[in-house]
């Protein structure tokens, strides 16, 4: 059965260190579909008619790719399973998602949004609104947030062992953040007890990565940030955007004070390369503006 197949798929891909976690969600529900079809293999035809659901050309184009690796590697098994064209939506070009920046607030909006999130008296509101808040105020990943353990609090800050690329670094966190982090690690001490996990649902499990996007979500719309499903609109990821671009905005005009500054986020953020971390900052008035004054100084002197 292809649950069977992907089971195994998924199983080899996480054996190998990949997170897969995307793939993996986009897998399960093509499975779902194919099997309620009563295919027993992969059909391009049932790929397609899946892939078209999507409702963005990008969308349906990575749900055609991503069922056709894992075509190509069941039909290795079994030549039973077809594999589809890879340009059977049309040929594609990469183009990276416009980040937006969100302004304080927006954040507060979100917060207070999740603050409000049911069941009332339950540690669920309280686990959205220190989680929204911590990707916030330190700009870190959302995948290294849902991985942090008790013992990743340390009076020095927050120790992050599951890494985007395989290193940990420590991040240092506003004395306001520990004291946010400190509350709700009472609260949810007192509601669930000792686990290892440090966000944790109302089940005392670590919240999943689609429920925690689905939930951001619909906290999204509620206070109308994104529009009706299926719409785009601000991601949780962006949120990582914006701490860089704030971040930049509190630096000196200075070059030198820039290339340091540049330099130390990159460190923060767990970038691989330091040029990585200037896809995160983004042309706003604030930046624009400090652009234009380091310009003038260099026409009118010929040093900026």
């Amino acid at each position: 059965m292809l649950t069977d197949d992907l089971s195994r798929y998924v199983a080899l891909h996480e054996a190998m260190g990949f997170k897969f976690r995307t793939q993996r969600i986009l897998l399960r529900m093509f499975v779902t579909y194919a099997e309620h079809h009563g295919d027993g293999m992969v059909k391009s035809d049932r790929v397609i008619a899946w892939a078209i659901q999507a409702p963005s050309p990008e969308q349906r184009r990575n749900r055609l790719l991503t069922v056709r690796r894992f075509a190509i590697a069941m039909h290795a098994e079994d030549p039973g399973h077809e594999v589809p064209a890879a340009d059977a939506l049309g040929r594609g070009l990469f183009r990276r998602k416009q980040p937006y920046i969100y302004s304080a607030e927006e954040i507060e909006g979100l917060m207070v949004a999740a603050a409000s999130l049911g069941p009332i008296g339950t540690l669920r509101p309280l686990t959205y609104y220190t989680l929204f808040g911590l990707l916030a105020a330190t700009g870190m990943r959302i995948s290294e947030a849902l991985a942090l353990r008790l013992g990743d609090v340390t009076d020095d800050g927050l120790v992050i062992a599951s890494t985007k690329f395989k290193k940990s670094r420590l991040v240092p966190i506003h004395s306001t953040t520990r004291a946010a982090i400190d509350r709700y690690l009472s609260a949810r001490l007192s509601i669930i007890g000792e686990t290892t996990a440090l966000f944790l649902s109302n089940e005392g499990t670590p919240p999943r990565y689609d429920t925690v996007s689905a939930i951001f979500r619909k906290i999204s719309r509620k206070i109308g940030l994104r529009g009706a499903p299926g719409q785009p609109g601000p991601r949780i990821h962006d949120m990582r955007h914006s701490f860089a671009v704030r971040s930049l905005e509190q630096c000196p005009c200075d070059n030198d004070a820039v290339s340091r500054h540049i330099l130390a986020l990159s460190t923060y953020l767990g970038h691989a390369h330091v040029h990585d971390t200037y896809w995160y900052l983004q042309a706003i008035p604030s930046l624009m503006a400090q652009i234009a004054d380091i310009a003038e100084t260099f026409d009118r002197t010929g040093a900026a």
